[in-house]
């Protein structure tokens, strides 16, 4: 995780990211006390990190372990608190560093975080996959924001947008070898789903998925078989769900037992059967992050870069 040090809205992700908004009116219903949106950019960085504080030690008690790094104040990165976007790291000892569409979030990239993971986590890292050079084509591929990893059984689920491009799909898909599994996914507006990552996640043992926004029945099917067929129960969520980021969620194994992370407004947004269901595959741990997720576009699973690193 990364503690922000000047988050705020980023008009460079706007104009992709649906799920962003910095009107007035929002930000009243969102920070309460803020009755503008120039006092609400004000107070944003304050209350981005008290939600952040909160998600970090909820984690901890569940006995995850969790390496905070700290954002640096130059240059100014608004979205610096979603790390999995530029970084993802894999059991056979493998750093991929990504390719991002917004010019102020390449900054986010910094070598040090990678070297305090391995220092602080104990962990060894063999290899950078560096997809970098693909900024220079415009092509991007967000790290797993852009992709949804069933790491166990090798596949890469991604949904085709601005930010998720399918040359570079195909070279990620080359050098870790993972079989993908592509689709086209819009909004109520028609306009591309930014991220993967909020319409789906894969745990172990289960899978929630907004079917609703897959175009065409042959894809949508497509999708839901091959998830079925490698073990997953299917939980279907609707447009208005993922909205409140119930498709942003990420299963984390602890020692203690598996933790499936969340925002509060996701969890809420669940009905009984539906909790039932994620319940039956680990302890569920919500956290308050309506800034983050109103202001930063978005969620839980966002803030966090998962580990998958051999211990050293």
């Amino acid at each position: 995780m990364v503690r922000p040090a000047g988050f705020a809205y980023n008009p460079q992700t706007a104009a992709s990211n649906a799920f962003q908004s910095n009107t007035p009116t929002e930000l009243e219903s969102v920070l309460e006390k803020c009755v503008a949106a120039r006092a609400a950019a004000g107070a944003a960085q304050e209350l981005a990190l008290r939600e952040f504080d909160g998600l970090a030690e909820k984690l901890t008690r569940a006995g995850v372990e969790v390496i905070v790094a700290e954002d640096t104040m130059s240059p100014l990165k608004p979205d610096a608190i979603f790390p999995n976007n530029w970084v993802s790291f894999h059991r056979d000892g493998t750093v991929v560093l990504y390719p991002m569409l917004a010019p102020n979030r390449r900054a986010e990239r910094r070598e040090e975080v990678v070297q305090q993971v391995t220092r602080e986590g104990g962990y060894g890292a063999s290899r950078t996959v560096d997809l970098t050079h693909r900024e220079n084509q415009a092509k991007f591929l967000e790290g797993t924001g852009s992709m949804v990893l069933d790491r166990a059984n090798r596949l890469a689920y991604a949904a085709l947008s601005p930010r998720t491009d399918l040359d570079v799909l195909g070279e990620f898909a080359q050098q870790l070898d993972y079989e993908l599994v592509t689709f086209e996914a819009f909004d109520a507006a028609a306009k591309p789903i930014y991220h993967t990552n909020v319409l789906m996640a894969i745990g172990a043992r289960f899978a929630v998925v907004c079917g609703d926004v897959i175009t065409g029945l042959e894809h949508r099917a497509a999708v839901a078989e091959k998830l079925r067929a490698t073990g997953h129960q299917v939980i279907e969520i609707s447009r208005s769900q993922m909205q409140q980021f119930a498709g942003n969620l990420l299963e984390l194994a602890p020692a203690a037992g598996n933790v499936i992370a969340m925002s509060t407004a996701a969890w809420r947004s669940f009905d009984p059967a539906q909790c039932r269901i994620l319940e039956g595959h680990g302890s569920v741990v919500t956290a308050d992050i309506p800034v983050i997720e109103r202001l930063g576009g978005g969620g839980v699973r966002c803030m966090l870069a998962e580990i998958h690193l051999p211990k050293r």
